[in-house]
Formats: structure tokens, C-alpha cells, sequence
């Protein structure tokens, strides 16, 4: 079996990277969406190799077989050296299939409150100045970083008058606050950044961390422009409604 320990690991590897990139949306969790080919091909290379690999492995041994040889050496497959590494090498490789199997069976989920709450508050990196008009009518569909960005640096005031609609996971403060929170990647999970908007007046209090909802309501303006009282924006919150968490869970920037 030790024979064959590299070309499962390789197998292993491929099947999960397929798993969640092939066979479902679960890489959004970890990369942008368009890295999806560059893992399905990457999954499907390894598949690949791990079976051509232990197709070789089969024919060497049947070699090694008519030849009267043994290449993994004396007792208990101890190799020539005593080592018991065989020519698959060393037992301890085989807790490189921990990882894979981790994948396989039991994908991590998408970043949340935890990593949301050990990140500073993230500013947009523009200064104080005017920004397009937003779409006509009530609610507006806008991104937590779109609402930031103008709640606290748009000196047009574009977000006055007017009923937003945003989507993202709940985080709680210290002092009794709750947050409507998403993350932001520019390429992989491990860039990811905060942004965040407090939510008031929602009638049934705060939802549950980690929960996923939909908050419809006004910008509450608050601090002076462009500086850091203005952080985090509020949003006077006129509905809130729990839903799915969605395939992807981050914005892009």
C-alpha cells in the first residue's frame, strides 16, 4: 500500500479542489470567482497524475516481480538502510492526507465575526469629493463599501433623502450594538478586509452573530466629513429580514 501512498495523496489533493470548485460553489468561500477554471484544471491535473502515477507504480512492481527483486528492502518494508521509509519514503507523509481529506469532507466555512472583529475599520482610500448620482427610486441596492464610502466621504450628501438596501452578516459590539458586516477580497480569503455599518432602531433588537440579513432603512448622518468620528456610518434600520448567506459571501472591490 505504501507503493502507492503518493498517488492517492495526488488523488486526494485533485478530488477536493474539484469538490469545491467543480462540483459546487464552495471555492467562493476561499478565492474570486475567476479562479474557478484555473482550479478545475489544477484538480483535474492532479486526479490525473495520481492515477498515471500508480499506473507506473503497478507496472514497476510487476517488473520488480518477474525479476525476483524487492526494492522495499528486509522486515516490515524497512528499505536497505533500516530507515522504514520504502520507496514511498517516510510514514509521516501520510498526514499531508489530513488536510485533503479536511476538504474533501468537511470544507471550512467562509470567514465571519471572528475575522471581522480582529480587523480594523477599513477607510475607503479616496478623500473627501462628490460621487456619481445614485439610481433612481427607493430602496437602492448598494454595497456596504459603496454606503461607506459615501456615507463618510461624500461631500454631496448624495445618501440624504434616500431608502438603502444592504445585505451582510451580523456582528455585535461591546456596548449592546450590532453591525450589518461583510468582507471585502481583492484576490483570496487571505486579503480579506472589514467593512461595516451600525444598525439602530430595528424593532426585534439584534439578530444572532453570524446570522445573514437584509436591512432596508436611511443613512443616519454622524461626525464630520471625511474624519473618524464619522466611522462606522449608521443606518436607521426600517426592516430587517434574515436570509441565506449567498454563494458568495464577499464583496470585490
Amino acid at each position: 500500500m505504501r507503493r502507492y501512498g503518493p498517488c492517492l495523496l495526488l488523488v486526494l489533493v485533485g478530488a477536493a479542489v474539484l469538490r469545491i470548485s467543480l462540483l459546487s460553489e464552495l471555492y467562493l468561500r476561499y478565492v474570486q470567482a475567476g479562479l474557478r477554471p484555473y482550479l478545475v484544471t489544477s484538480g483535474a491535473v492532479l486526479v490525473l497524475l495520481g492515477a498515471v502515477m500508480a499506473v507506473v507504480r503497478r507496472t514497476e512492481r510487476g517488473e520488480d516481480e518477474e525479476d525476483g527483486e524487492d526494492h522495499e528492502g528486509g522486515p516490515e518494508g524497512e528499505g536497505e538502510h533500516g530507515h522504514g521509509h520504502g520507496v514511498a519514503g517516510p510514514r509521516v507523509a501520510w498526514l499531508l492526507a489530513l488536510p485533503a481529506l479536511a476538504l474533501l469532507l468537511f470544507p471550512p466555512p467562509a470567514l465571519g465575526s471572528y475575522s471581522a472583529e480582529r480587523e480594523a475599520a477599513q477607510r475607503a482610500a479616496q478623500g473627501v469629493g462628490t460621487f456619481p448620482a445614485l439610481p433612481a427610486g427607493n430602496p437602492v441596492e448598494l454595497t456596504l463599501g459603496e454606503f461607506g464610502s459615501r456615507a463618510v466621504y461624500d461631500s454631496g450628501r448624495s445618501l440624504s433623502g434616500r431608502t438603502v438596501r444592504m445585505t451582510g452578516f451580523v456582528t455585535h459590539g461591546d456596548d449592546g450594538t450590532w453591525y450589518l458586516t461583510r468582507l471585502f477580497v481583492t484576490c483570496c480569503a487571505a486579503d480579506a478586509t472589514t467593512s461595516k455599518v451600525e444598525v439602530r432602531g430595528a424593532a426585534d433588537g439584534a439578530p444572532p452573530v453570524d446570522a445573514w440579513v437584509t436591512v432596508t432603512g436611511t443613512w443616519h448622518p454622524k461626525g464630520r466629513l471625511g474624519t473618524d468620528s464619522g466611522w462606522p456610518p449608521v443606518l436607521d434600520a426600517s426592516e430587517v429580514r434574515r436570509v441565506a448567506q449567498p454563494a458568495d459571501p464577499y464583496e470585490k472591490r
